[in-house]
């Protein structure tokens, strides 16, 4: 290869690798604002490239070159958690999500929408309080909470999360993670959000926490004092809203953040799923929280 094909080709790869970077950041921008500030930062950043290159104008070069560093400045201000969620995704290998492209564990049907539709609609007549983050494709993992609860791994089903939220349970209190078609964990306690502190409570707050983190993930929140039904999703939460609202959110986020479309083909059965009586699962974590107890007990004696 001559020295012109290794300039055409090291140009050729400058290029893939800019329009790649710069299709990965526009698919990464939800907000329409935060978009035109991205565009206005670009073209400020080519003006100076562009100036710097092939004119020689060094005083509007310099006062160019000023404005894109107090903007760089200001923008990861601004962008503070986006530059901390992009930083954890790379820093805990999670490129599929970065990219956007979730794993087959994260398939929902349409019957987990029945069933957490079903589910929050009974808590919300009982005024009984629940919290439950549906994994989208954030991957969500252990060090993301701030205690990563009780591992469950059982099969998703409207009795087993009621009896979960039970207020006779010791896993009440806490969120319930789920993926897919199961039921990851329970008494999961999320990261609080910083805004409406003085609007909402704590159930609230940490549903806006954890999506405003990962974007890839909802959380559906039934009011204790209420029994209001509300849903976050990107840092935002809508409510009060119904059942059929919630129904019709769900159909759409799960449907679209995923790209996979709402299927009704059935999950292969494994030993994890063999699980489906929830007396016999409740009995089970009940068992191991009192084991835990009694191993905390005998160790302060």
């Amino acid at each position: 290869m001559n020295f012109w094909g290794i300039i055409n080709l090291k140009l050729l790869l400058d290029v893939l690798f800019a329009v790649g970077f710069g299709l990965l950041l526009f698919s990464r921008v939800k907000e329409q604002r935060t978009l035109w500030l991205l565009r206005g930062y670009l073209f400020l950043v080519s003006s100076a490239w562009f100036i710097q290159r092939y004119a020689y104008l060094p005083l509007t070069s310099k006062l160019i070159d000023a404005v894109v560093l107090a903007c760089s400045l200001s923008l990861a201000i601004l962008w503070q958690g986006e530059l901390r969620r992009l930083m954890e995704l790379l820093g805990t290998g999670r490129l599929a999500v970065l990219l956007g492209n979730p794993t087959k564990e994260f398939r929902a049907t349409s019957t987990t929408i029945t069933q957490l539709v079903d589910t929050a609609g009974k808590l919300s007549q009982n005024r009984r309080g629940a919290l439950i983050v549906v994994d989208l494709g954030s991957d969500l993992r252990p060090e993301d909470f701030l205690y990563s609860g009780t591992n469950i791994q059982a099969q998703l089903s409207t009795d087993l999360l009621i009896n979960l939220f039970a207020t006779d349970t010791p896993l009440h209190d806490g969120a319930v993670l789920v993926k897919g078609n199961k039921i990851i964990s329970a008494g999961v306690i999320l990261p609080l959000s910083r805004q409406g502190i003085s609007r909402y409570g704590t159930r609230h707050l940490a549903a806006l926490g954890i999506t405003e983190r990962f974007d890839r993930c909802i959380c559906i929140v039934v009011s204790e004092e209420t029994g209001t039904l509300s849903l976050a999703n990107q840092g935002k939460l809508e409510r009060p809203i119904t059942s059929s609202r919630l129904q019709e959110l769900l159909v759409n986020l799960i449907g679209n953040q995923n790209s996979i479309g709402i299927n009704k083909t059935s999950l292969s059965k494994n030993a994890l799923s063999q699980k489906t009586n929830p007396s016999d699962i409740i009995s089970d974590i009940n068992e191991e929280e009192s084991n835990k107890s009694e191993i905390i007990t005998a160790k302060k004696d």
